[in-house]
């Protein structure tokens, strides 16, 4: 599995870095075979200070990549003797220009490497080089007025979003909750009859399953109402995997299940827990759950591990 091409659009920047370092190092192949002693990536340095020396703040404009870079860059050309680097006019300054050796390695690379290079691009691209190479600067032009990071702000879509239940997505509920029992405690008889079939024991019967999908993750929670045989109805079989910690799923998916259980007008409306779960009974405490004797008495014993029991205050 290629993963940086299976992430698609969002990981355009590592495809492109990828695809530049495979391009550069077949140039690099080519720029030694015609016997030049410079890498791909010092040709733009030597263009930029054709017939011109230049500034290190004028080469990076002209080159387009940070000052650190600029003076790497020129500091290994400077080694290889084919530029010089001399005190300005400002003395603050140094200016960078070829030396007869770097005038005569620009020149040979102006015949020897760069036209097969663009011969060798131009054969990748077919007809659409030139289209390609306009979105490219187009690209460019764009993320020089609004970087990235600034768009990704804009952002205007959610995160966490509400599926409702369809049998496509009985898995996940089967899934999400067997982790977190099987992680705590143990699937007892009661939790396995409803996650093999919860359109039964729980769509059918009136109830519902709601579940929180998280751009990028796909579906990470889950959680069920149903309904009792005296009109009240459990929140249950609601989890969140691990994958998705931190995300407030749980919180968010919570407030859609205390949603649609007011408007689904159960009473009570109650849970049954354990007290291991600690962070899942802060969270309820936190929506307005609070803990009732009578709920424990009335619907407790369906689970051995059931030692907290809760109800939603439903407005009347």
């Amino acid at each position: 599995m290629d993963v940086i091409r299976e992430g698609g659009i969002g990981f355009l920047g590592s495809r492109l870095k990828r695809l530049g370092e495979r391009m550069q190092a077949g140039a690099a192949r080519v720029t030694a075979d015609a016997g030049l002693p410079v890498q791909p990536a010092h040709m733009a340095f030597l263009a930029a200070l054709d017939g011109d020396a230049q500034t290190i703040g004028q080469l990076v404009q002209a080159v387009g990549i940070s000052q650190p870079g600029v003076t790497r860059s020129v500091g290994q050309l400077v080694e290889l003797g084919l530029v010089r680097s001399e005190q300005g006019e400002d003395q603050r300054q140094r200016t960078i220009s070829l030396t007869p050796e770097g005038a005569a390695v620009l020149a040979r690379a102006r015949v020897h490497v760069w036209p097969p290079v663009e011969d060798a691009v131009r054969a990748l691209l077919g007809k659409d080089a030139d289209a390609f190479m306009a979105q490219i600067t187009m690209l460019e032009t764009a993320l020089a007025e609004t970087p990235l990071e600034v768009l990704a702000a804009q952002s205007s879509q959610p995160i966490l979003v509400v599926r409702e239940y369809t049998d496509s997505l009985a898995h996940h509920f089967a899934d999400i909750n067997a982790e977190w029992i099987n992680e705590m405690f143990h699937l007892e008889a009661a939790d396995q009859l409803v996650l093999d079939n919860p359109r039964k024991h729980i769509i059918d019967a009136g109830g519902t399953i709601l579940f929180v999908e998280a751009r990028g993750l796909g579906i990470v929670g889950a959680g069920a109402l149903q309904p009792s045989h005296d009109g009240g109805l459990e929140l249950t079989k609601m989890g969140v995997r691990s994958s998705a910690r931190g995300l407030k799923a749980g919180e968010f998916l919570l407030a859609a299940l205390i949603e649609r259980a007011q408007s689904m007008k159960g009473d009570p409306l109650y849970l049954l827990t354990n007290a291991r779960c600690s962070a899942a009974v802060h969270l309820y405490e936190k929506l307005g759950f609070r803990h009732d004797a009578e709920i424990m008495a009335r619907y407790g014993s369906r689970y051995e591990r059931c030692n907290v029991a809760m109800r939603y205050p439903i407005a009347g």
